[in-house]
């Protein structure tokens, strides 16, 4: 798998299965393992998903060769997954992933970022439980 790499700077997007058979757990482990790799670009967002092993993350590449890293780190830690990576067009940069998120909700759902970032995370459910077993409760 070879991500395109862009000309300038930029974040990339990355959605990731695991093989059939992998555990909710084992999947989220390597997902938490490529993030957390040093070596790799910067990871700014991630999540596990709910319902099939596997998971979204964004990371940010400053250059061409942060690209190349980015794939030997997806093809250690994710061998066999079946991944996609892809560039975007407006974060090419974390505080600009960050202005994407609060341009989107001003300009199509008329709510402000910096109030949303205040609310307190619902309480209910069990999110280590449900990353765990993929079961929702």
């Amino acid at each position: 798998m070879a991500t395109t790499p862009a000309k300038r700077p930029r974040c990339y997007f990355l959605y990731a299965l695991a093989p059939e058979g992998t555990t909710m757990r084992a999947a989220n482990d390597a997902i938490n393992e490529l993030i957390g790799d040093t070596a790799l670009p910067l990871a700014i967002f991630h999540d596990h998903f709910l319902d099939r092993p596997g998971g979204i993350a964004v990371f940010h590449a400053a250059s061409g060769a942060e690209i190349e890293t980015l794939d030997d780190g997806i093809a250690r830690h994710l061998h066999g997954w079946r991944v996609e990576t892809r560039p975007l067009i407006f974060s090419h940069s974390p505080a600009a992933f960050d202005e994407q998120i609060a341009y989107t909700l001003r300009t199509y759902r008329n709510e402000d970022w910096a109030i949303l970032q205040t609310l307190k995370r619902p309480a209910d459910g069990n999110p280590a439980r449900e990353a765990e077993t993929g079961l929702e409760n």
